[in-house]
């Protein structure tokens, strides 16, 4: 079955959520943790296809989208634009379950706590070194057929026309699948100091082909 890399279309929206979803448990599925099927959409992909188009690629079959790579050449500036364009909607949407995260939460609280909070997220050592950065899912029925690659060699090209050159991507230190695609694609730990390792991620980085 033929997958073609396109860029992303207003109508592909939906797809991608479902992709984030599906994908969003350490790399498996997350459905069974949301109440929400969209929040981790309206985080993880819905602000780079609505406002870095640019740099928002699709793999599409026969079945339809079925994997995304996104990102941006400017973290920072992005947060800036999602903090002005992106999250005051949502927040209206979603209330704001306190300043302080509760170990306690489930998983839809931890979200619209992302949502009224999302500072600090991403370290500023990583930033420093990797300004840019690259997020990318597959669904299941394309994950080990060279799908990820062929979005990532696409997308080069696209980040450097937009001026990045190096990005980090983020990991989840359970997805030991997506640790090694991306140590495959060249991307290689960034370390950070002790008091700002969370343990929530594990930071990659490189330059730029």
């Amino acid at each position: 079955m033929a997958v073609r890399i396109r860029a992303v279309r207003e109508g592909d929206l939906p797809a991608l959520y479902r992709i984030s979803l599906l994908t969003g448990d350490a790399g498996g599925d997350a459905s069974h943790l949301y109440r929400d099927p969209e929040i981790m959409g309206h985080i993880y992909v819905g602000p780079y296809s609505m406002l870095q188009p640019d740099l928002c690629l699709v793999a599409e079959d026969a079945e339809g989208v079925a994997g995304y790579v996104i990102g941006t050449a400017d973290t920072r500036a992005f947060e800036a634009r999602q903090e002005a364009e992106w999250w005051p909607s949502l927040r209206r949407r979603y209330p704001d379950p306190g300043a302080e995260p509760d170990p306690h939460w489930d998983a839809d609280t931890k979200r619209a706590h992302r949502i009224h909070h999302p500072e600090g997220v991403i370290p500023d050592e990583v930033v420093a070194t990797h300004p840019g950065h690259v997020h990318m899912n597959l669904s299941p029925r394309l994950q080990r057929r060279g799908i990820g690659t062929r979005l990532l060699e696409t997308w080069y090209p696209l980040a450097l026309a937009a001026g990045a050159r190096r990005v980090h991507a983020a990991v989840n230190p359970g997805n030991a699948g997506g640790l090694a695609f991306w140590r495959r694609a060249g991307f290689t730990p960034i370390e950070l100091p002790p008091e700002k390792d969370t343990g929530r991620a594990i930071w990659l980085g490189r330059e730029l082909p």
